[in-house]
């Protein structure tokens, strides 16, 4: 990764020479047909939201893909359209192996024979939490003992057979989409958002100006907030106690806008939550609504520097995203590496 100052003087270039909008960040001014919600979001917010804005049975009762079903192949031939430099660049971390206070559980790395002809070697990982790149499948999360669609935890997902419904083999078929980065720190001209900065919806709609780019349904949509730029920086801290990323507020706005994925450089919300939210399901508010009440699989840990610099390289902030999982059957999730294609 190359160091916060050379990320930050490459990006401010690349903005002065690609032509991007000229707008004013703080301008939060727009049109939209989502309401308005308060910043102050409580828990019962939170609950009513869970029956207004749920997608259960919208694709029928034994759905398991949930908003995967908003990218159609009208989208994927869309997405596929957006190739026109055959640049690919990957939004993984690499795997990582040393402990750290953000690493609790490192990868395994084993080498088994070197022989004349070949060599092997074992890996293994816990990949849930907030070090390693992962795909969060929807039997990961669940609100008042149900997953997505209402399926019950304790007959769905057990310690003898694993996630029996909604488990990561639902997206054994990939990921092929169109990608948003939604580059925060380069619209508010900073190397990175402080741990605990929270994005609201006029952000997000910032961003859209300033880029050019609508996000739309069937989107992915990545949130850089700059953390490993921080991390090289000042080094590691804890994010499960301090994090940039989306507040709850905009959880109306990713409905109403119908976004297929999200992806973020840790667990998609901003850390401290509010304290009027107050449901130890609801932990962390926005990365487990959109897990069960909306059945949207998530990335969490992205690295998405090389991906910012990409983009502002050439002033586009959308491209064709690729991504597939391992085919575990009953996984609740799966180490991934997703790439975005210019």
């Amino acid at each position: 990764m190359r160091p916060a100052s050379h990320l930050s003087i490459v990006l401010s270039l690349a903005l002065v020479g690609c032509g991007a909008p000229d707008v004013d960040a703080t301008d939060t001014s727009t049109e939209t047909d989502v309401p308005r919600v308060d910043r102050e979001v409580t828990q019962a917010d939170l609950d009513r939201w869970k029956t207004e804005l749920s997608n259960w049975g919208r694709w029928g009762p034994e759905d398991e893909k949930g908003t995967l079903n908003l990218v159609t192949p009208e989208k994927r031939r869309a997405a596929a359209s957006l190739v026109q430099d055959g640049v690919t660049v990957s939004l993984a971390r690499d795997a990582q192996t040393e402990e750290a206070v953000d690493n609790g559980r490192p990868y395994e790395h084993e080498m088994l024979s070197v022989r004349d002809a070949a060599s092997s070697d074992r890996i293994a990982v816990s990949f849930h939490g907030y070090a390693h790149t992962h795909l969060d499948g929807l039997a990961h999360h669940f609100l008042d003992g149900r997953m997505y669609n209402g399926f019950e935890r304790d007959q769905f997902v057990t310690m003898e057979d694993g996630a029996t419904r909604g488990s990561i083999h639902n997206v054994k078929d990939g990921i092929f989409t169109r990608g948003v980065l939604v580059d925060i720190p380069l619209m508010k001209d900073v190397p990175y958002l402080e741990p605990g900065t929270p994005i609201y919806v006029e952000d997000l709609e910032a961003w859209e100006r300033f880029s050019g780019v609508t996000i739309g349904t069937g989107d992915a949509i990545f949130i850089r907030t700059g953390r490993w730029v921080r991390r090289a920086e000042v080094g590691a801290w804890s994010p499960s106690d301090e994090a940039a990323g989306l507040h709850p507020s905009v959880i109306p706005w990713l409905r109403a806008r119908d976004v297929a994925l999200m992806g973020s450089e840790a667990a998609i919300d901003a850390v401290p939550i509010p304290d009027a939210i107050t449901s130890a399901d609801d932990y962390p508010p926005v990365h487990n609504f959109v897990l069960v009440a909306l059945g949207m699989v998530l990335f969490d840990n992205c690295q998405l520097d090389a991906l910012a610099e990409a983009a502002a390289e050439r002033g586009r902030w959308e491209f064709l995203l690729t991504a597939a999982p391992l085919p575990m059957v009953r996984g609740t999730g799966s180490p991934i590496n997703p790439v975005a294609v210019f």
